[in-house]
């Protein structure tokens, strides 16, 4: 079977890497251009780019399919089908209807559930138990097409975004190898997807780090989880930006005002509307992540109030 993939950041690589080293023919890959990264801005290829060169895989970098030169490079590669993980452009029907069995992608969520940019994050803030990875067929329609397979896995109660990120990254390779053995020997299956649970999952904005401290311990909690790594929750202390990268809800009843800084036996408790948060691992603007304890030990915070810089005392 030949095949194209389509990817780009590290959440496809396990997939790529699974075709790689299987029996099926990668005959070139797809991924976005180029990026300016780290502190000099140096345009960084994608983790999906860096392995195809390291297999000697041609890639192809479009920033779009509308030409007819882009479509004729795609329908020379002849592919039976193309395999989509994060690929991080929409794809035009031209481009869904070139190879022989239609394309079909990874997505890191329980279809219908999650539909979107920022699945992993979404099933941390809103509380869901579990998660996993669909593989579908695409459609034009934003992670609508029928559904071929699931990977199920548990939410656990410190779970970061980045944790889970990982982890559906290699179950997204287990539930593709499955389908693809499916389509080999032709006993795929498919189920439509209920449009009355579907829920979508908004990119991340760098606005949502600001901490409410009115929210309960619980919420706030799974909102420092599912904003690690980006884009971090955030509080402020003395004016300036305190990054929370670890927190741990604290089932005590909070009788003060949100956001007053309890500290006890080295624990750096948060008052919220209801119960407390306690701080595990914080930051400093130019600073390293460091553990509470060694925060506290060059900080007096007892009584402090931690929220917005225009409501610092």
């Amino acid at each position: 079977m030949k095949i194209i993939f389509a990817g780009t950041p590290e959440f496809a690589v396990p997939s790529l890497q699974l075709l790689l080293d299987s029996k099926y023919q990668v005959v070139a890959v797809y991924t976005q251009p180029d990026r300016p990264s780290g502190r000099g801005r140096k345009l960084t290829p994608s983790p999906v780019k860096a392995l195809a060169l390291a297999a000697d895989i041609p890639v192809l970098q479009p920033t779009s399919f509308k030409s007819d030169e882009e479509l004729q490079k795609l329908k020379d590669f002849d592919a039976d089908l193309m395999v989509v993980v994060a690929y991080g452009m929409i794809l035009p029907q031209t481009v869904l209807d070139t190879p022989k069995l239609g394309c079909i992608n990874v997505h890191g969520s329980l279809l219908p559930r999650w539909r979107g940019a920022a699945p992993i994050q979404r099933a941390l803030i809103a509380g869901d138990e579990k998660t996993g990875v669909t593989i579908m067929q695409i459609v034009r329609k934003l992670d609508a097409g029928d559904m071929l397979h699931k990977e199920e896995c548990a939410i656990g109660p410190e779970d970061t975004a980045s944790d889970l990120h990982d982890r559906l990254a290699h179950l997204g390779a287990i539930g593709l190898d499955k389908v693809l053995e499916q389509i080999k020997v032709g006993a795929l299956y498919s189920e439509l997807q209920d449009e009355a649970l579907v829920t979508y999952a908004e990119k991340l904005d760098k606005s949502e780090s600001d901490i409410d401290w009115t929210q309960s311990a619980q919420q706030l909690s799974r909102k420092v989880r599912g904003l690690n790594a980006w884009p971090v929750a955030q509080t402020y202390y003395q004016n300036q930006v305190l990054r929370i990268w670890q927190a741990q809800p604290i089932d005590e009843v909070s009788d003060v005002l949100p956001g007053t800084v309890k500290c006890t036996h080295k624990a750096l408790d948060v008052a919220t509307g209801d119960g407390w948060l306690r701080l595990l691992e914080v930051q400093l603007p130019g600073g390293k992540r460091i553990p509470a304890q060694a925060f506290l030990a060059a900080h007096q915070l007892n009584g402090v109030i931690l929220g917005h810089s225009s409501e610092q005392n």
